[in-house]
């Protein structure tokens, strides 16, 4: 049964603005949002919902967290952008921050979460040819089925999407995938000599919050220090306190040779990557040969350095923690028969629909929005339940009987 959606001519007027003037690669929610604080959003209506996307988790501190929006208003009066032409007071104050934060040498800072992907593989590359000796232009990076690392033409060339991919190649050489969460096809594939790192997301996000079995990270490590491949973990979406740990890879106590970062770096104020290495492979790139005009902006490093104090200010992995495992329990507890699976670890979650509609996801969605709780679909019939890290259990309560509530909406 398909849900009745209000939409109030405010909001249809600015959904057809939307449609009008901007292009059409997103398929949005009917609704239009203009104000968030903590764990809730507003539309331009008045109406309050509990965010479960919190931006694919570029809001794990909350909207608009206090400290956060102090520092980027303190920093955008003085000096925003300076280039990377002229140094600035404040990017190496945040190099020293974030390496010492995560136990690296050296950060290189980017803007989005792509760049940062595309910078990893770089390294990467530079290192196969520099340091282990792989004949030039040889070198293969080995990824995983059902991943997202971003659109760039570049990454979409080992996307499993379909929609990623149609009508935008011809695509690059130099990448092979394997199935997610199987390291005797990861050992398969080192037997070659041209190997130079295997990057994977430690919880697959997109494909819908796909978490390996246990050993799987200590596995891959273990096989990538045997083969001397870099191990590449990409953490923009379950690092940051995410997953109830700071690091998705810290469930198993890890380190990958290189740490890609993103979304939650800056609290969700302004794009912020970075890319986290020690010197025998971040030293391999050399002036002039790679860079970004906004990279390692004052602003974002302020920013920044904010965002990274504030989660462990504020308890917040320890939060993800056990608010997580309260969600995954109470909605078990539902016994709900359009519910197949219900999975994640810490505040990133997902629940797998069960129903002859195909699109009874989207309309499961809807229904939520409607009594008050955003979320979003992915692959048609998994939806995300990711709220910023700052929920308390009343609030976890009261979404769970929202879920119930909604759920009822499909029988």
């Amino acid at each position: 049964m398909q849900s009745t959606i209000t939409t109030s001519d405010i909001t249809q007027q600015f959904i057809d603005l939307e449609e009008n003037y901007g292009a059409h690669n997103y398929h949005p929610l009917p609704v239009v949002l203009n104000r968030g604080e903590g764990v809730f959003v507003w539309d331009v209506d008045g109406k309050r919902y509990y965010d479960f996307l919190s931006g694919y988790s570029a809001v794990n501190q909350g909207h608009c967290h206090p400290k956060i929006i102090k520092a980027l208003v303190e920093q955008a009066s003085k000096l925003t952008l300076t280039s990377r032409a002229f140094h600035s007071d404040r990017l190496g104050e945040y190099e020293k921050y974030i390496t010492k934060y995560f136990g690296y040498n050296k950060v290189l800072p980017m803007n989005t979460g792509v760049e940062a992907v595309e910078t990893a593989l770089k390294l990467a590359r530079k290192w196969a040819y520099q340091v282990k000796g792989i004949e030039n232009d040889s070198a293969q990076i080995i990824v995983c089925e059902g991943n997202f690392h971003g659109r760039t033409t570049g990454v979409i060339t080992f996307s499993s999407d379909p929609s990623a991919k149609n009508n935008f190649g011809p695509f690059s050489p130099g990448y092979i995938n394997i199935p997610h969460n199987n390291l005797v096809a990861l050992e398969k594939v080192f037997q070659s000599k041209n190997i130079a790192a295997f990057m994977f997301e430690p919880i697959q996000g997109e494909a819908g919050v796909v978490v390996p079995e246990e050993g799987y990270l200590t596995g891959v490590r273990n096989l990538c220090t045997e083969y001397n491949v870099l191990m590449i973990a990409d953490e923009i979406q379950t690092g940051l306190a995410r997953t109830g740990k700071m690091l998705a890879c810290d469930h198993e106590n890890v380190r990958p040779d290189i740490l890609i970062l993103g979304k939650a770096l800056s609290g969700g104020v302004l794009p912020v990557s970075a890319v986290l290495a020690d010197d025998e492979i971040m030293l391999t790139i050399q002036p002039g040969e790679h860079g970004s005009t906004y990279g390692g902006n004052p602003l974002a490093c302020a920013v920044a350095i904010a965002a990274l104090q504030v989660l462990k200010a504020e308890n917040m992995t320890e939060n993800a923690e056990a608010m997580g495992e309260l969600l995954r329990s109470e909605i078990k507890k539902l016994n709900s028969p359009f519910i197949e699976t219900v999975r994640g670890k810490g505040l990133l979650n997902a629940i797998v629909i069960k129903h002859t509609n195909p699109e009874a996801a989207w309309d499961l969605c809807l229904t939520l929005k409607e009594n008050g709780l955003l979320a979003k679909p992915t692959h048609g019939d998994k939806i995300r339940f990711a709220p910023p890290l700052v929920i308390t259990k009343e609030q976890v309560m009261e979404c769970v009987s929202i879920i119930d509530k909604s759920l009822q909406s499909l029988e």
